[in-house]
């Protein structure tokens, strides 16, 4: 095994497969007890078979490859909808993870600096790295917060419980650590410390387990509360490929109007997903107000995505309309997806033929502006697509609101794990804020989550359901501090490894 992990050619391979197996423990697969072996191994490498910084950049990377290319493969789905990306396909499945490998690249490099050893201390300097560059990905370019380590909890809600107190930067950290314990067996301290080191981390892994089921049994014995109108939530299905094409759009709204049954409710409130109408702007709904009033009623309004122009500028918007398309409400989205719906680069790559993916060529514009919308004395935050990834970003004015709507597009994904994927970040916002998840999909999951993470309705065909009822929780700890608390771990971490690294020098 020695000779096998000095030749660099192997070492590189055990790295790569170490990646790959990394990614199955992430949904929907969600084998977590992977990472109480790879991570460990990982480690385990680093600090005994890497001797040179530059050795160690490459270990991190290839394992970084390995767990990006078997874990994100779905994005080269998005260029299969036009002939003009095909060609992109090979390089957008290499590049890509090969681009993302290079933050795990980062926290093998960094600890080398450190000079690992068989003992505690390194434990907690490669989680620190790790959580550190882990939350510094969800930022940096814009950032992509997907599949972080502690995503393999996705299935265990008593554990994920924890989140509304220190958020999802701080469990990762936390989780990081976890899995590593099981390296301590390989260093040469006695069979009691140990043995007193695994105890009381079980024990810790125990009371919050514990602690969660309690959280989890208390909120079920809550009541509900009525709402004051009913949420019915729309699940079109419609093939994307409709959409990248101009589309008979009166044909289209009246294909959703029916597929969502309004005549059989009052006082009501229809959701649809993002862009679920093309092929005209905002400005272009008027000219179907017959169509809204003849089945829609004035005590229903209807939340859908749709396409707006502002001094020439395009948004991906959100809207609340009445029954005569008298525009109530409207958020124009925060984070664009990169070659999505903005073309990093625009200038040069317009020359060589490229355009964002989505229609038209021009690319949309953020907006800054995030407020809280109200509808018959409901409040909610309006997210669109994946705003949702974004942990501690949810509500910058902290002000009181009822929910998070969600309305996403998830045909991209087309018929692959991504939609999955993008379903937890909604669990994990919704026990981290204390809030319910209404989430609205095309070719997705739409699903209605309560604040402890529970999926209390879901669909994934063509159809609706409607939210009549919620329970409500007070305001989190994450919700009032936010991410300010990933730092206070940091501080926590640096002082142990401090201590840690004096009583090794002595």
């Amino acid at each position: 095994m020695k000779s096998i992990l000095e030749n660099k050619a192997f070492l590189f391979l055990i790295c790569l497969f170490l990646g790959i197996l990394t990614s199955f423990s992430l949904p929907p697969y969600n084998l977590f007890f992977i990472n109480f072996l790879t991570l460990p191994v990982l480690l385990f490498i680093l600090i005994n078979y890497v001797d040179k910084k530059t050795i160690s950049l490459f270990v991190g990377w290839i394992f970084g490859f390995g767990y990006f290319i078997s874990n994100l493969y779905w994005i080269t789905n998005s260029l299969t909808f036009d002939v003009n990306f095909k060609f992109i396909i090979p390089f957008a499945l290499i590049l890509i993870p090969l681009f993302l490998g290079i933050f795990y690249g980062l926290v093998t490099f960094l600890c080398n600096f450190f000079n690992l050893k068989n003992k505690i201390s390194s434990v907690l300097i490669f989680s620190i790295f790790f959580g550190g560059i882990e939350f510094l990905r969800s930022f940096i370019f814009g950032g992509f917060p997907w599949n972080l380590v502690v995503f393999s909890f996705s299935n265990n809600l008593p554990f994920l419980q924890i989140l509304s107190y220190i958020g999802t930067y701080s469990l990762n950290l936390l989780s990081i650590t976890i899995f590593l314990l099981p390296v301590i067996f390989f260093f040469k301290y006695k069979s009691i410390t140990k043995i007193l080191i695994f105890s009381i981390s079980l024990i810790l892994i125990v009371i919050n387990f514990l602690y969660g089921n309690l959280i989890i049994n208390n909120f079920e014995k809550k009541k509900y509360d009525n709402l004051s109108s009913i949420i019915r939530v729309v699940s079109p299905n419609i093939p994307i490929e409709r959409f990248l094409v101009n589309q008979d759009v009166e044909r289209n709204i009246n294909e959703l109007i029916s597929l969502s049954d309004p005549s059989n409710l009052k006082k009501s409130i229809f959701v649809y997903p993002e862009g679920i109408i093309t092929s005209i702007y905002l400005k272009d709904l008027k000219l179907f107000k017959n169509i809204f009033k003849e089945n829609f009623n004035i005590n229903q309004e209807v939340i859908l995505g749709i396409n707006s122009v502002n001094q020439n500028k395009i948004y991906n918007s959100l809207i609340v309309l009445n029954n005569e398309t008298e525009l109530l409400y409207k958020y124009n989205k925060n984070k664009l997806v990169p070659f999505g719906e903005f073309l990093p680069f625009e200038n040069f790559l317009k020359k060589i033929g490229l355009k964002k993916i989505t229609q038209g060529y021009q690319s949309f514009s953020a907006d800054d502006k995030r407020e809280i919308l109200e509808i018959n004395q409901l409040k909610f935050i309006p997210l669109i697509c994946y705003e949702i990834i974004y942990s501690g970003k949810i509500n910058p004015n902290k002000n009181y609101y009822d929910f998070i709507l969600n309305i996403s597009e998830d045909g991209w994904f087309g018929k692959t794990i991504g939609p999955k994927q993008h379903l937890t970040h909604s669990i994990f916002r919704s026990i981290e804020e204390g809030k319910n998840v209404i989430r609205s999909t095309n070719n997705g999951i739409s699903a209605f989550i309560n604040p402890k993470g529970q999926i209390i309705k879901q669909i994934s065909e063509k159809g609706y359901f409607d939210v009549k009822k919620i329970k409500r929780v007070n305001k989190t700890h994450f919700a009032k501090y936010g991410n300010k608390i990933f730092f206070y771990f940091v501080i926590i971490y640096t002082t142990f490894i401090v201590i840690l690294k004096i009583r090794e020098n002595k």
